[in-house]
């Protein structure tokens, strides 16, 4: 089925749908660019990957309190205190876990040439400190080595990442998400605000100085996404809200919208 709203869907921002989500976009763009850009050059999806360090979860081994115990029964001696006491170096438990993600090259003809670079920010590019400070390593090299960078931005929680200062943005448009288009030379950003309400704008792929930049609409990309996945079902309008919140005056849209459908 199509998605209800005319652009981006709100309730597809969870973690637990945005992940396949990006994916799709980033292939559905891949299949759309490639007729367009041949035979000069052509697009291909390729996954960065870094280590993330966090918190155990969950031990190997648990050990439950009985609450049959009688008042006898001594407490367990090795308590975190008395580990401390006995002279042990108190460390937080972590675990690292490998992480990929995946965005798009567009490449020379030749393959031997990394021309521009399409990212769809993921949660982690907002979120996670370590997701975050490897891409803006990224962003960094990406301009450094000669190469343009357009960044799509559908989320509207977690901090600002695209190569657009956030002062900047804010002093010229107000938004829920943007397009941010970085040509190699790092000096201008060229940006498409997008609100809530709107229709996703077309993306502007700029190639070399001397060829024109490739124009694809980014909605029917989202829309065939939406209608070949079970977005409609896991996004369970009628019982979450989406996260972040919408403000009061997008939450009687959102919600008008979704009745319309048929689907509250």
């Amino acid at each position: 089925m199509p998605s209800p709203f005319p652009g981006m869907d709100p309730w597809l921002e969870r973690s637990m749908i945005f992940p396949d989500l990006h994916n799709r976009l980033i292939i559905g763009l891949s299949e759309v660019l490639n007729p367009l850009l041949q035979p000069n050059y052509f697009a291909i999806s390729a996954n960065r990957v870094w280590i993330e360090t966090g918190k155990t979860r969950e031990p190997d081994i648990s050990v439950y309190h009985d609450d049959r115990a009688t008042e006898n029964q001594q407490p367990n001696a090795l308590s975190a205190t008395s580990l401390v006491e006995s002279g042990l170096l108190m460390l937080d438990a972590e675990e690292e876990e490998t992480r990929e993600e995946m965005y798009l090259e567009i490449r020379s003809g030749d393959g031997d040439r990394l021309v521009t670079a399409v990212e769809i920010l993921s949660l982690a590019n907002k979120s996670s400190p370590a997701g975050r400070a490897e891409y803006q390593k990224k962003q960094k090299e990406y301009l450094r080595g000669g190469v343009n960078l357009v960044e799509i931005d559908l989320l509207r929680g977690g901090i600002h990442t695209t190569f657009v200062s956030k002062n900047q943005l804010g002093k010229h448009a107000v938004c829920d998400y943007h397009l941010c288009i970085t040509l190699a030379s790092g000096e201008k950003c060229y940006v498409t605000p997008i609100r809530l309400e709107d229709r996703l704008p077309p993306v502007y792929i700029p190639l070399e100085d001397t060829v024109k930049p490739v124009r694809v609409e980014l909605q029917p990309i989202f829309d065939r996404c939406y209608d070949a996945m079970p977005y409609a079902r896991l996004a369970k309008y009628a019982e979450q809200y989406p996260d972040p919140p919408l403000s009061a005056e997008q939450r009687t849209w959102a919600h008008r919208i979704l009745e319309e459908s048929r689907l509250l």
